[in-house]
Parts: C-alpha cells; sequence; structure tokens
C-alpha cells in the first residue's frame, strides 16, 4: 500500500497543521490556487471510500500500522473497518473571506474507521484516484476516530447540520441554519458553551485569518503552513480556496493526493496523526 487535513485548506495543510510525519516534500504538493470542482460526498463516492479502506492491502497496512509501537502483534491485530465512510469538512476560505453566499466549510476527504483487536482505532482518510474515474485511495492513516466521532455528535446535537473542522485551533463545530454550536473543548472556548451565530462566527474567524488567505503577505512570505518561496518555517496551516457548494473537494486535496502517495511510496511508511484524544463536548 503506498499511502500516506486553514480555513478550506488543501490537505497537505491539513497534514502539516495535524502533525502528520510524511516531510517538506508533501507540503509543497498543494497549491494555493482556487478550488476546482470536485466529487461529491455521494452515495457512490461514500461506498468507494468504504471499497479502499477495506481493500486488502489497507488492512495489511493496517496490521502493521496498530503494531507499531508493540501493543499488540501484527498479526493478531486482525483490523476491521467499523461503520460507513464520512465526509470531513473544513472551514472555507471564500467564507473566511466573507463572499456573500459562501458556505461555511468545504469537502476535504472521506475518512473510515478501522478498530484493531485490542481496541485501538485509526481514520483513513481517502480521496479521489487520479486517472481512476469513480475509484478512491486512502491517503493517510490517523490515530484516533475524531471525523466519525464528531461526526455522530453533531448529528445528535444538531440533526441535519454540517460537522466540520477548524484546524487552526483544532475546533469541532456543527452549523444548521444561523446556528454554530460547538462539539468539543476547543469549540467551546472559541464559541461558548452556547455556540453562536453564522454571523458572529464569520466576524470572528474573518478577524483571525483574512489576513492569512492565499495571495496574502502572510502567506508570500510562506509563514502559512510553509507555502511561499520564502518559506523557512512552518509555523501553521495556510487557508486554501474551496468549492462554496460545501460537497465539492478541494484543488489542493485533490493535488496533494499524489504529492501524500509519493512521499510514502519513497518512505516506505504510513504518516501519522497523533492527537489528543478528548470527550466530546
Amino acid at each position: 500500500m503506498t499511502s500516506t487535513s486553514s480555513p478550506a485548506r488543501s490537505l497537505a495543510a491539513a497534514l502539516a497543521a495535524a502533525g502528520v510525519l510524511a516531510g517538506a516534500a508533501l507540503l509543497s504538493a498543494a497549491p494555493q490556487a482556487a478550488a476546482a470542482d470536485g466529487p461529491s460526498a455521494g452515495p457512490a463516492a461514500l461506498a468507494a471510500a468504504h471499497d479502499a479502506a477495506t481493500d486488502a492491502t489497507t488492512l495489511d497496512t493496517l496490521s502493521r500500522f496498530f503494531a507499531r509501537e508493540g501493543a499488540v502483534a501484527e498479526a493478531e491485530a486482525a483490523p476491521r473497518i467499523q461503520g460507513a465512510a464520512v465526509p470531513v469538512r473544513t472551514l472555507s476560505a471564500q467564507f473566511v473571506a466573507g463572499e456573500p453566499g459562501a458556505a461555511i466549510a468545504s469537502l476535504d476527504y472521506l475518512a473510515s474507521t478501522a478498530v484493531s483487536s485490542d481496541g485501538q482505532k485509526a481514520s483513513l482518510w481517502t480521496l479521489p484516484e487520479p486517472g481512476k474515474d469513480g475509484a478512491w485511495q486512502v491517503v493517510n492513516i490517523a490515530t484516533g476516530d475524531d471525523e466519525a466521532r464528531y461526526t455522530a455528535a453533531g448529528a445528535r446535537k444538531l440533526p441535519g447540520g454540517t460537522v466540520f473542522h477548524e484546524p487552526q485551533i483544532d475546533a469541532w463545530y456543527v452549523q444548521k441554519g444561523d446556528r454554530v454550536l460547538p462539539l468539543d473543548q476547543d469549540a467551546v472556548r472559541a464559541v461558548g458553551k452556547q455556540g453562536t451565530t453564522v454571523s458572529a462566527y464569520r466576524t470572528r474567524v474573518h478577524a483571525a485569518y483574512a489576513d492569512k488567505l492565499p495571495g496574502s503577505a502572510y502567506a508570500r512570505k510562506g509563514e502559512a503552513g510553509g507555502y511561499g518561496p520564502g518559506a523557512k518555517e512552518r509555523s501553521g496551516p495556510a487557508i486554501a480556496a474551496a468549492s462554496t457548494t460545501g460537497t465539492a473537494l478541494t484543488a489542493g486535496s485533490l493535488a496533494a493526493a499524489a504529492g501524500a502517495l509519493a512521499v510514502l511510496a519513497l518512505c516506505g511508511v504510513t504518516a501519522l496523526r497523533l492527537r489528543s484524544r478528548r470527550r466530546t463536548g
């Protein structure tokens, strides 16, 4: 298996923000360009992502992943995929910029949850496979089950709402109509236990991130997630443009898939995102 998530970030920026151990080459793979139309998170895409997650090669890689720290023997890991794939959305650049009618978030990838025989969990990030119409591929394995867990929490808290992530502060929310409600403690610190209005949330993220959008002086200096010719440090994720529909994958995500695969093919490892296990707020 050759596989390895800024408002409306590219995948590479998100990987940098989340601490994925894939190297600098991956970061350079994602453009700052405006997003093109991509596949939606419809039934066919969700089924294809599930197929990629349950592929025998993926399961073999999961066995090694779960056994990496000696918690379980590789031969005894017996990984399985739990539940259906879920769409993972991230705060969109157009929303941050204040564009009229912009959706609050855009789709970055689909995630499936894997469980080992000893109870470990991991999230498999999947993207469309370049050159193969309708096929999806696993591009990253991350510890924990944040994506599925917060998707479920959002459905309980605000049925029919849109669950999304603000990676700059690692906060998860659910939005429906004019309400934005927190799903974890990072989000509570940002918007309070009772949440906020969409307008107030836009005001906050615009103040925090608008000067870091692609094309800004901040981004040109390379200070946003390592982008730009003058980049020396990756202090935070850039904000990549994305579709305003909230269903299309970002151009950065699609381009980063190829970069992620190339990095992992050279390194011979699966990227690991270490993240804290938190209770859902």
